[in-house]
């Protein structure tokens, strides 16, 4: 005995498959949403009116700063035009993903002589380390160091 294949078979067909399809796509936008870590700053034109002085302020220090991280150890290097190291003041410091807040952290940075250290807990993958020193003249630094741990 075979079934015949009716219009009702493939409304169910269509019906279940779009379902999945919202279902899958809903799921998606949630997550999207619940885990973004959310605005860098909550006036983008009050903070523009400064952007271009802080910046040329920032460049002025010629300094040359890296951050890496190895066998558990955060290590940010300054040095200015002359290569000597420059020790700064940390006022701000954010380890995390860059997808996510749930694994930031702040370390706490020592200076070893000519660096930065912090001992840091992270997994292999895509850090980012947002940064903000103030300089021996005042000048405040500022950037996002995209780092990489194995």
């Amino acid at each position: 005995m075979t079934r015949e294949f009716t219009g009702w078979h493939m409304l169910a067909l269509m019906v279940g498959g779009f379902g999945i399809v919202i279902a899958v796509n809903l799921t998606l936008a949630f997550n999207a949403v619940a885990t973004f870590p959310g605005l860098e700053t909550r006036n983008s034109y009050v903070v523009s009116q400064q952007f271009e002085a802080e910046r040329a302020a920032q460049y002025a220090l010629q300094w040359d700063v890296s951050a890496t991280i190895a066998n558990g150890t955060l290590t940010v290097t300054i040095t200015n035009k002359d290569g000597n190291p420059v020790q700064a003041e940390v006022t701000r410091a954010t380890l995390g993903r860059a997808t996510h807040t749930g694994e930031d952290s702040t370390p706490a940075f020592t200076w070893n002589g000519t660096a930065l250290t912090a001992p840091v807990t992270v997994g292999e993958g895509y850090w980012n380390l947002r940064l903000e020193l103030i300089a021996p003249d005042g000048t405040t630094f500022r950037r996002r160091f995209p780092i990489t741990a194995r």
